[in-house]
């Protein structure tokens, strides 16, 4: 079986060589780039070009990530699912881990690539994912447990004809209307307008591997291969027992590999389908929900095979991953520590509808919550240093911690959690302070049976909670946010910090790191304010929450 197979329109270097040192230039900046025939528009590329090149390793290869920033603002790089253990200075999200390059700089990222899987790598700076800084990352497994031909790589994502920055005052502004301009957006598969995308060729008998991953920041994707059976064998890099599912249903962050097997004749050609949508878009026709379509090609010039209910509607069944197991079988941890979360909108005292976690809005430190943590001796086991308005939650090390997230709101919430994956326990019915629409009020229970299965980016539909345990081994400051960026960008999201002690013996923050802080004139150390002990003079005043008038519910 081969390592490294052929990937739908991407052409893959030579096979390569466990343990190879893998160099990656990335010059970042601006780029005038039409992504989906509607309009040109500024965007962010790599070595002047969008989309960028996806990268490939195998398990045990060191990827050296070149970034230099061309960029007149600072930038930084997240690998979206690497746990970065013993290096969580590395992870990327600024002035959480790091402080974000400055314009005309550059830093050499050095991972060490320990975790085959799908993943992908994208800005953490200034929200410059969400304007293209963004790419799929696949680490192949040189001692693979699932036995196929070849891997096809299918990336899907969503894009706007308007900047980042352009909808973010959209989204603030209570008098916009609603969905947005930019609610609609395009579609792009493997970078390219998702109208015109490439077909893949399938050989009779042969078994193939898609690699499916979500790296837009709105629009969820639903993903159907009508008249072949899908396997699914991975989630978000973490192998599974596989499991036969109808379709796919990826939140933003989301990574799935499934397995089909072609057909043993070639009398018929296929497609796959590719629905976008967000459940809190109205439906209007030709523009929400869209489809989009991929031909799977047998034979050239064979005819198509019919598909009854083409648009999907009331079609396939989705996968729902609270079902899916394990593969190395490690039983539901026990639970040392549980911890109550409740995500959702409220108006606050600044005068805006923002995000929150246990109704703080997060709003970053001036001084990286990983320096404060490195820096606080034995402070740092005290959540009040790193700031109220990161919401620190401090762990000890290697306890075991049972997160319940509630989301008793209108809107679903992708929740990607960086340093670790999360085995997922159970979804039900979210508490809320509220009343919940009848329609939601007898909704079942879910519970894992067997080996709980674990990804790090978990879509919380409305009205639901979810339960998920993980144990604190791998100090650092690890970011806890919605992976929906506008989300992200007004609030949603908090910190754990885990093990500062242990931290504090085993990790060293490299020099040229901390020079780009102070260069940018951001402190390195003390507290969130950058002071001693608990004085947060020069610390900003974090909003606080409005009450809401009675009867009100959901994220307005």
């Amino acid at each position: 079986m081969l390592l490294l197979r052929s990937v739908a329109a991407f052409v893959l270097p030579a096979l390569l060589v466990l343990g190879k040192r893998i160099v990656v230039d990335w010059d970042v900046g601006y780029v005038q780039v039409n992504r989906d025939d509607t309009v040109m528009r500024r965007a962010i590329g790599v070595n002047s070009q969008l989309p960028i090149p996806p990268v490939f390793a195998n398990k045990g290869d060191t990827l050296v990530l070149n970034v230099v920033n061309s960029l007149d603002v600072s930038t930084s790089v997240h690998a979206h699912g690497l746990f970065q253990i013993g290096t969580s200075y590395l992870d990327g999200p600024a002035m959480v881990t790091q402080c974000g390059i400055p314009p005309g700089e550059s830093y050499a990222y050095e991972y060490m690539l320990d975790q085959p899987g799908t993943y992908w790598l994208h800005g953490h700076d200034n929200h410059q994912n969400s304007d293209g800084l963004r790419t799929p990352l696949v680490i192949y497994d040189t001692n693979n447990p699932f036995e196929y031909d070849e891997d096809i790589l299918i990336s899907l994502e969503d894009w706007y004809r308007e900047q980042f920055e352009e909808r973010m005052k959209i989204t603030l502004d209570p008098k916009a209307p609603f969905p947005p301009p930019h609610g609609y957006g395009s579609a792009l598969i493997n970078g390219f307008d998702g109208k015109h995308t490439k077909p893949i060729h399938f050989q009779p008998g042969k078994t193939y591997r898609l690699r499916l991953v979500n790296i837009g920041t709105l629009r969820w994707f639903q993903f159907t291969l009508p008249g072949h059976q899908m396997r699914v064998i991975e989630m978000d890099g973490i192998d599974i027992k596989p499991y036969v599912t109808e379709g796919l249903d990826m939140a933003p962050g989301q990574r799935y590999s499934v397995l089909v097997t072609a057909h043993d004749a070639d009398n018929l050609n296929f497609q796959y389908q590719a629905k976008m949508y967000a459940s809190f878009i109205p439906a209007a026709d030709g523009l929400e929900p869209r489809f989009y379509h991929g031909d799977i090609i047998y034979r050239q010039g064979a005819p198509l095979y019919s598909i009854s209910g083409n648009k999907g509607d009331s079609g396939p069944r989705m996968l729902e991953d609270i079902y899916l197991q394990s593969f190395d079988n490690e039983a539901a941890l026990p639970v040392g520590r549980s911890v109550e979360l409740t995500i959702g909108n409220n108006p606050y005292s600044n005068g805006l509808h923002l995000d929150y976690f246990n109704n703080i809005t997060y709003s970053p430190p001036l001084v990286p919550t990983l320096y404060t943590a490195l820096s606080m001796g034995e402070l740092a086991m005290d959540p009040r240093v790193y700031g109220p308005q990161t919401n620190a939650l401090v762990l000890r090390h290697n306890e075991v911690v049972e997160l319940t997230i509630h989301n008793p709101a209108t809107l679903p919430h992708p929740i990607h959690g960086h340093g670790h994956a999360f085995q997922i326990i159970e979804y039900g019915l979210a508490k809320s302070v509220f009343p919940i629409p009848a329609a939601f009020r007898n909704m079942p229970t879910r519970r894992y049976s067997g080996s709980p299965a674990k990804r790090d980016t978990f879509s919380i539909p409305e009205y639901n909670y979810v339960k998920l345990r993980f144990r604190a081994d791998n100090p650092g400051a690890w970011f806890l946010h919605c992976h929906v960026d506008v989300h992200f960008a007004i609030g949603m999201a908090m910190t754990i910090v885990e093990a500062p002690d242990v931290l504090q013996r085993t990790q060293t923050v490299p020099r040229q790191m901390l020079d780009f802080c102070r260069r940018q004139g951001i402190r390195t150390s003390g507290n969130a304010a950058g002071n001693e002990g608990l004085d947060f003079t020069g610390l900003p005043t974090p909003p606080t929450v409005v009450a809401r008038p009675p009867g009100t519910v959901g994220h307005q």
